[in-house]
């Protein structure tokens, strides 16, 4: 029997629409569509384009339709926090706000003098961010607030736009910092105490919850027939973590990208005050689990090297970066990567020079020396933070997973297996298009449980184990590293 589903992949640089198709026990993903997710830049305030992504989606479902493939069901996953206001019409109230305008800053402030953190965490688990939902919400102006019928977050907006059906999925209500996962419900106390109309927050819906048929409009301009709209995983690290091929029950996993995403698949949220204070976030997955994380910076290092050197005229690839890493010194300096100054440099190469000329290291100049730093850097904060998580939990994890784009560089993956001294397995890079697909067919009855989508990842995509080599060098970096970051947190 085959099976074919569409995701809708969403991202903050760009979306895809894609085909997976489930045969003979395994899972095979094909592209039919990428278009670009460039917001709306007014001066320092940034929107997202929301009937940019439609048409989008609406061409690649277009493309779906021309395979003249019967097609179950589709379904969108996407970023956190952000969200879109439904008018009484079920309209989308412009503009939809990106999580990078500058607005939250006051947010923050209308937030904090209502509720304080301790309050926010314990009612919800969720890491302390800017960003969060719950602040964003707080910023808005009370007549868009009184005009609003349903707040959805991205990707549920995006399945309402589809089916005509406004429900929030579990995995993305969990992320808004408005969600109790004690009572799995939205949290009265704390939308009333932020003064959030309470009518405007809808059903929150279970993993794998079929909507709907897809509306005629999108029928008719595709060609498509038959095919439901199912509310898979909404968030996408919700779907990358259930797409982590694991076979024991005490591992972890990093949904390596932009931003690195480490954490631990538990059973029950943890909401103590060491949790709190190391500012690990509850998240909820398929069947109700919880994936306690932290969201930390990731390959946004090497991105923006790249893009600095790329403006001198010098172009690397991915790949040519690597090469010339893995030929530098190792371990000559390291660098605090949770330091504010690399969310936004203006030169990324040259910050790492001087942070390192700073703290009195060797100071890297090639781009091969620069990578190198930035990588063992980042690997020493992947161990760092997943002990962490092993602390919060009372045991040690037997194996790290990395999966998502990040999880194809050789060489981050061998550092990190070193740094964290656990073996790594590298792979899928397609996480996340790969777990909406296969809770689609859970909601299809074709896949029985999350068990069984695990082993369909195990047998469908290649994965590279990393195993952890000690040396004299990496423990003296790692107890410079750990200096640093205590310095740096005073």
């Amino acid at each position: 029997m085959t099976s074919h589903y569409l995701a809708i992949d969403l991202g903050a640089e760009s979306g895809r629409v894609m085909l997976g198709t489930l045969e003979s026990g395994c899972i095979s993903l094909k592209e039919l569509s990428r278009f670009s997710n460039k917001p709306i830049r007014e001066g320092d305030n940034i929107y997202w384009n929301i009937p940019a992504l439609v048409k989008g989606i609406r061409d690649g479902l277009v493309k779906a339709g021309a395979l003249g493939q019967p097609i179950t069901s589709v379904s969108a996953d996407a970023w956190g926090v952000d969200y879109v206001l439904i008018d009484n019409n079920g309209e989308i109230m412009e503009p939809v706000f990106h999580y990078r305008h500058p607005r939250t800053v006051n947010g923050e402030k209308k937030a904090l003098t209502k509720v304080d953190w301790p309050t926010l965490f314990d009612e919800t688990g969720v890491q302390y961010m800017l960003l969060n939902t719950s602040i964003q919400l707080c910023a808005e102006g009370s007549e868009r607030l009184d005009m609003a019928k349903t707040i959805l977050t991205i990707a549920d907006a995006f399945n309402y736009l589809l089916s005509g059906v406004a429900k929030i999925e579990v995995s993305m209500a969990s992320t808004t910092q408005l969600y109790n996962p004690r009572l799995n419900c939205w949290s009265d106390r704390l939308i009333k105490d932020l003064g959030l109309p309470r009518s405007m927050f809808p059903e929150v819906v279970t993993s794998a919850t079929t909507l709907g048929p897809l509306k005629s409009d999108f029928l008719e301009c595709s060609g498509l027939n038959n095919i439901n709209v199912v509310s898979s995983l909404s968030h996408d690290t919700a779907c990358a973590v259930a797409a982590c091929p694991a076979d024991s029950k005490r591992w972890a996993y990093i949904s390596s990208g932009t931003w690195s995403l480490i954490g631990l698949e538990l059973s029950e949220p943890i909401l103590t005050d060491d949790c709190r204070d190391l500012n690990f976030t509850n998240e909820i997955g398929y069947g109700n689990s919880t994936r306690l994380l932290k969201n930390i910076i990731g390959l946004w290092l090497v991105q923006e090297c790249r893009r600095s050197w790329a403006k001198q005229g010098n172009e690397y690839s991915y790949e040519q970066l690597t090469e010339m890493a893995i030929k530098s010194k190792p371990y000559q300096s390291v660098f605090n990567p949770l330091d504010p100054s690399f969310i936004a440099p203006d030169n990324m190469p040259k910050l790492i020079s001087e942070i390192c000329n700073e703290t009195n290291q060797v100071v890297p100049k090639t781009p091969g020396e620069i990578i190198r730093c930035a990588l063992e850097s980042l690997a020493l904060l992947y161990a760092k933070t997943l002990s962490e998580a092993e602390k919060l939990v009372g045991w040690k994890a037997e194996k790290l997973h990395i999966v998502g784009g990040g999880s194809k560089n050789v060489l981050l993956n061998q550092l990190t297996a070193d740094a964290a001294n656990i073996d790594v397995v590298a792979g899928p890079a397609e996480a996340t298009a790969s777990g909406n697909v296969l809770v689609q067919a859970i909601a299809d009855g074709v896949v029985r449980d999350l068990d069984e989508a695990r082993q369909i990842i195990n047998r469908s995509f290649d994965t590279e184990t990393f195993n952890p080599k000690a040396s004299l060098e990496l423990e003296n970096m790692t107890n410079r590293f750990n200096q640093i970051c205590t310095v740096s947190s005073l």
